[in-house]
């Protein structure tokens, strides 16, 4: 299948007040349509920065991208306008905590129809597509839900709700990073449940940003561990669960909490 996602030899340098720290050291990975591939890791392993270098979220100015990442065939390296161009159609990224990416003085219906809107829909047009969007992610009563404020919804329908805004530019490629870090295990099942029939539905390529390995083993078909900026082990994700090689990806294994056994699949 045609990689929607390439990824070689990308490094990515902060500069900070103690001087350049080099975030992300020399990754390479591909991703193809109807694939999940996760990049997993504690906190400062470096994937979250991956993920954004890749869409071009970094401050501008404080982030320096070299290596080669093509975007959907376009070089987000070497031309630093491709992503600005891609997100939000055909790119779209699912951001982690909802009460910080959504306005809260704004209606859940404007930010959604404002999504659409990006597209070239007209206001009816986009009202209708935003009450559709909320049906697609499993909104019950999406008419009422949409007037409501941000404050008024639960975590996990507020989840769903950027979920809603990133199908909304019709992705072919979707980061998700760290889109469950912030629910219970009940909601979580139930979104990242939502995020694999959304695949099975579209076709689009997930890029999953966690530091679980539980969460990656339930959606990925590949993995690649990430630690101090570089990928410490890479592979399918039942031979990284079931038989890793470094003693970091066993030290994470060791931190999933979980009663009885490893008896999960891939939804």
């Amino acid at each position: 299948m045609p990689e929607l996602l390439e990824v070689d030899d990308l490094q990515v340098e902060l500069i900070t007040g103690r001087g350049v720290v080099r975030a992300v050291d020399g990754v390479s990975f591909g991703l193809s349509a109807g694939e999940t591939v996760t990049l997993i890791g504690e906190s400062g392993s470096g994937k979250s920065t991956t993920a954004l270098g890749l869409l071009r979220l970094l401050p501008p100015g404080l982030a320096v991208l070299s290596g080669r990442a093509l975007l959907r065939g376009r070089d987000v390296v070497s031309e630093p306008d491709a992503a600005a161009s891609l997100r939000g159609r055909g790119v779209s990224l699912i951001p982690q905590d909802p009460m910080t990416a959504l306005s809260p003085v704004h209606t859940v219906g404007s930010q959604l129809a404002e999504a659409v809107r990006l597209r070239g829909a007209s206001r009816s047009q986009a009202k209708r597509r935003a009450r559709d969007l909320l049906e697609q992610v499993r909104i019950p009563e999406p008419g009422s839900q949409l007037r409501k404020y941000p404050h008024q919804l639960s975590g996990g329908m507020l989840q769903r709700v950027l979920i809603a805004i990133a199908l909304a530019g019709e992705p072919r490629l979707l980061v998700a990073d760290e889109p469950t870090s912030a629910l219970d295990v009940t909601v979580q099942a139930g979104v990242l449940d939502l995020l694999m029939e959304v695949q099975q539905d579209t076709g689009a390529g997930i890029l999953m940003i966690t530091h679980d390995l539980g969460v990656a083993r339930l959606v990925s078909d590949r993995i690649h561990v990430m630690r101090h900026g570089r990928f410490v082990e890479s592979g399918e994700v039942e031979r990284i669960v079931e038989d890793p090689a470094e003693d970091y990806t066993r030290a994470l294994l060791d931190a999933v909490p979980r009663l009885g056994s490893w008896d999960g699949e891939r939804r």
